[in-house]
């Protein structure tokens, strides 16, 4: 379509169901890459993705969609690819909901480090922590029973 323009870069956060620690190092790489892969066939701009063991960050630069279907294909996606190619011992799954938070360009180099820097920032605090703290920066407002799977 002519003279349309945009630019949205989002932050797409989202749990192993029951915050199992199922995302190992040997295959993380390859579900980075994969999901890049569907953002890219979904006309998105992969910006960075980095994981856990028991959650994923996901920032993109979004094209015009149906975000539910975007996240309900990537997690459904991503679980059959897991469990196909058997990348865990166990069943894969992710937990019900999501988090999904846009950026200005100005903001775009300061996700992509956070993001990047995963496994170094939850050594000084907690996805949860760090979960409820966005929520709060976003003044989103929530309620803890639906809130992430958080175990102590």
């Amino acid at each position: 379509m002519p003279n349309v323009y945009y630019q949205t870069s989002m932050q797409l956060v989202f749990a192993v169901k029951h915050r199992k620690a199922l995302i190992h190092d040997d295959f993380r790489e390859t579900l980075h890459k994969y999901i890049g892969g569907i953002l890219k066939n979904n006309k998105h701009k992969p910006l960075a993705i980095n994981s856990m063991p028991d959650h994923i960050h996901i920032f993109f630069g979004m094209h015009p969609c149906d975000i539910p279907s975007l996240v309900r294909d990537l997690k459904s996606d991503t679980s059959t690819f897991i469990n196909q190619q058997k990348l865990s011992k166990f069943p894969f799954h992710w937990q019900n909901g999501y988090g999904l938070f846009s950026y200005t360009m100005s903001h775009r180099s300061k996700v992509i480090k956070c993001i990047e820097n995963q496994q170094k920032h939850h050594k000084k605090q907690s996805f949860k922590d760090e979960y409820l703290k966005i929520l709060k920066k976003f003044d989103i407002e929530f309620k803890q029973e639906y809130l992430f799977d958080f175990f102590e």
